[in-house]
């Protein structure tokens, strides 16, 4: 079986990455949407939140599975034997930080990255601008699903 992991915070998932998720779907038999626990970090939605949404958005994917995971991201995969890590890429700046990523997973245990063009309608997109856009009021309904854009309406006191 050919398992992959899309790794992230989603905080919240937006159609970026859900765009993503879709595509890996379509190259393995199994996905891993790995949600990352950053103690040091408060998020807008907490980790069981997130991991609702991604569920619920992703459910169409049966070969998609939605975990939390702390510590290394090698770790997770290698406590589920997967060989590959799917990540988007936005612009050059993410690939020079993703290529220290991918280099450094694989010196330590041969994890394999591999790096998708982001479709050119979500290039600008990230979670941090959908948050700060939709919480001084701007229309972020074009780049969320509907689950997340309700979730976010209701966490912001718009809903």
């Amino acid at each position: 079986m050919r398992r992959a992991v899309c790794p992230g915070s989603f905080d919240p998932i937006t159609n970026g990455h859900l765009d993503i998720i879709s595509r890996a779907s379509r190259l393995y038999d199994e996905v891993y949407v790995a949600v990352m626990i950053n103690k040091s970090k408060k998020g807008l939605f907490e980790i069981e939140e997130r991991i609702e949404l991604i569920r619920e958005v992703s459910s169409e994917y049966a070969n998609v599975r939605v975990e939390a995971f702390h510590g290394l991201l090698v770790d997770f995969c290698k406590q589920r034997d997967i060989p590959a890590i799917v990540k988007g890429l936005r612009a050059v700046s993410d690939f020079d930080y993703e290529l220290q990523m991918a280099q450094m997973n694989m010196g330590l245990t041969g994890v394999e990255t591999l790096f998708v063009p982001t479709n050119p309608t979500y290039s600008f997109l990230s979670s941090s601008l959908v948050k700060e856009v939709a919480a001084w009021g701007g229309d972020v309904s074009h780049l969320v699903p509907a689950q997340v854009l309700e979730a976010l309406n209701k966490r912001l006191g718009k809903g």
